[in-house]
């Protein structure tokens, strides 16, 4: 099972955890801002050699037995360039900022794939009144 090899810990020691932010209740059908971030106490580096690769967002409504993907982000720039490894122009921040409407509560589940750590996740209760 894949399961085996998810890991979590408390995000504020461990740079990897995908830490989400968002209200913990919610009126039906109102936007809520989410955001998810990995390295939020302390810095990912973000690297040719050693980066995110990227973040998933699912949510799993009360009693559901199957997840629906809320977003995806995909992060490519990481030093990559023709001059070399780390040498580029741009680099990228492993965070997305997201807004979604829930008719029902539910758990919100954040997934992050670092190259060389593997996956990490986290999660949160959402509760809708």
């Amino acid at each position: 099972m894949l399961s085996e090899f998810v890991k979590s810990a408390d995000w504020k020691s461990e740079k990897h955890v995908p830490v989400i932010e968002c209200a913990a209740t919610a009126k039906a059908g109102e936007a809520v801002a989410i955001t998810v971030t990995v390295g939020k106490e302390i810095a990912h580096p973000n690297t040719t050699g050693h980066h995110i690769a990227w973040i998933a967002l699912h949510f799993v409504a009360a009693g559901a037995k199957v997840s629906t993907e809320i977003t995806r982000c995909e992060f490519s720039a990481h030093g990559a360039a023709a001059e070399g490894p780390d040498k580029g122009p741009a680099y990228t921040d492993s965070s997305l900022a997201i807004r979604a409407k829930f008719a029902v509560s539910g758990t919100l589940y954040a997934t992050a794939y670092c190259n060389i750590h593997g996956l990490w996740a986290s999660e949160k209760v959402v509760t809708v009144a």
